[in-house]
């Protein structure tokens, strides 16, 4: 390599260092223009899969036609009411002052089993719910559903006998 072509060669790739620097050179415009983000962010994003047309749906722990107990208060007072013992579930009914609608609520110990268990047995609880307890539910009444070891093994035709039964 000659001296001509060190010379240019080094001419492409200069780099000046005039001082100690720690920035690294970054260019104030973009070169090109960005492909869109993979996923869309959470305040554009309305549910369900990217480009389906559906409205997103109901959240899984509402019941339809009924509300959901949540609050701690609203569990002890429909312990106080009716109960109905089943080999799968407990089922409890409250009747509370005031035209409100029907509320229900789920309850599942850690003595039934691990989370999956747990988490098995009260979407069990609020399909038959849905499908049992919606359609004969009355206003003004707390209806809960404790699950017990027993609920779990139980077949989901049994389960929704059991409680159209208790009901």
């Amino acid at each position: 390599m000659s001296a001509a072509d060190r010379s240019s060669a080094g001419a492409a790739f200069s780099i000046s260092l005039e001082g100690p620097t720690d920035e690294a050179h970054v260019p104030a415009q973009q070169s090109r223009p960005r492909a869109a983000p993979r996923f869309p962010s959470s305040h554009v994003d309305g549910g369900g899969s990217f480009g389906d047309p559906r409205a997103p749906q109901s959240r899984p722990q509402e019941a339809v036609g009924l509300i959901t107990l949540s609050r701690r208060a609203d569990f002890l007072a429909a312990n106080k009411g009716r109960r109905r013992v089943t080999p799968g579930f407990i089922l409890l009914t409250h009747i509370r002052e005031g035209d409100a609608e029907p509320r229900v609520g789920f309850t599942v110990t850690k003595k039934i089993g691990n989370a999956v268990v747990r988490n098995r047995m009260k979407r069990r609880f609020r399909a038959l719910a849905r499908e049992v307890i919606a359609p004969v539910a009355q206003n003004n009444r707390d209806y809960v559903l404790i699950g017990r070891a027993g609920g779990i093994e139980r077949d989901y035709a049994t389960l929704a006998r059991e409680l159209a039964a208790a009901l």
